[in-house]
């Protein structure tokens, strides 16, 4: 008598669904094998502590702690953290170096998260790393604002590389985002729209450099005996504005341009032009009023979100054809709704 053995079928696994942790990392939650939502999260986080340190250094320079911890790295030749003496403005130096250590502990994670991901694209692990670098390399120039008791220069290179990481962020965030729609073939109306968001963030840079250089000269400079940058603050804000006009213009025209060619583009286009109008109310407002500080936090916060807008906009225009087919998740892979 013979029998027959029908031969085992393993069963069907989902291509999507991340298999079982190993290693030292198992026990993490997330961590031990990323899914494309949870490193996407993760660079959104890093994204949301470069913007947040921005407005919190904002703060300390507005309330006139800037000199709140007289040296670096410790807050005193004898202690880490302020003492009494040091009132409260060493508390709100102190706390915001303790939120730079918050940041670090994102980009830390960020940085781990991006590096197991399994799909990860090596230009993305490369910008990570330069991104996590530097945090730290921000510290050592705050270190050196402290120890040039504010160096209006050197406050404006400390506010530049924040902004600098901010853009850094954005493109993370955007290479990362699960779900990315194909790519639009090229036509000669995208190859212009690319040059327009080029020069549109070129431009938002240039307002941002000269903001600070019109910050250096006015009476906000982080403590009442810093010195300031020896420009005539009329004669900078003027220059300031000059720049945020040219601005305003080049939004204005990428926006009738994204909408006459009906460009995928144009919501962020027009969000750009919502952000500068706002930018551009507060900016007047706090000049004729004394720049109160509430005002001056708002203003610099929206300068992050502008810079966001306009290296998104970069990148929309600059994906052409199969560019980015390696950082697109499969169709059936569960994605976040992006909006590009």
């Amino acid at each position: 008598m013979t029998t027959s053995q029908t031969p085992s079928v393993a069963p069907a696994t989902d291509p999507t669904t991340p298999a079982p942790a190993s290693g030292r990392w198992a026990r993490v939650p997330g961590f031990g094998r990323p899914t494309a939502r949870f490193v996407y999260w993760w660079a959104i986080a890093l994204l949301v502590a470069n913007v947040g340190i921005v407005a919190t250094g904002g703060a300390v320079r507005l309330t006139g702690s800037g000199l709140g911890c007289p040296t670096w790295p410790r807050c005193t030749d004898d202690s880490f953290v302020p003492h009494g003496a040091l009132g409260v403005h060493g508390v709100i130096e102190f706390g915001n170096r303790m939120l730079t250590w918050v940041l670090t502990v994102v980009a830390i994670a960020t940085w781990i998260a991006v590096l197991r991901y399994a799909r990860s694209a090596r230009r993305d692990k490369w910008l990570v790393t330069l991104l996590a670098l530097g945090i730290p390399f921000q510290g050592v120039i705050g270190g050196i604002t402290v120890l040039t008791k504010l160096n209006p220069w050197v406050v404006s290179l400390h506010f530049v590389l924040s902004m600098a990481l901010v853009s850094g962020a954005t493109v993370l965030v955007y290479r990362l985002r699960p779900g990315a729609p194909p790519a639009p073939p090229a036509t000669p109306g995208r190859r212009l729209g690319r040059s327009l968001a080029w020069l549109q963030y070129l431009v938002t840079w240039v307002a941002i450099y000269l903001g600070t250089v019109v910050t250096g000269s006015g009476p906000h400079a982080g403590d009442t005996d810093a010195k300031r940058n020896g420009l005539a603050p009329d004669n900078a804000t003027q220059l300031h504005a000059d720049a945020v006009f040219v601005l305003i213009g080049l939004a204005v025209a990428i926006g009738i341009f994204t909408r006459v060619l009906a460009l995928r583009e144009q919501r962020t286009a027009y969000t750009f032009l919502g952000l500068i109008a706002v930018q551009g109310i507060l900016g007047v407002v706090q000049y004729n009023t004394g720049l109160p500080i509430a005002l001056v936090i708002a203003h610099m916060t929206v300068s992050a979100l502008l810079l966001i807008a306009a290296t998104w906009l970069v990148l929309q225009f600059g994906r052409t054809g199969s560019a980015d087919a390696e950082s697109t998740e499969p169709a059936n892979t569960t994605s976040v709704s992006t909006g590009s």
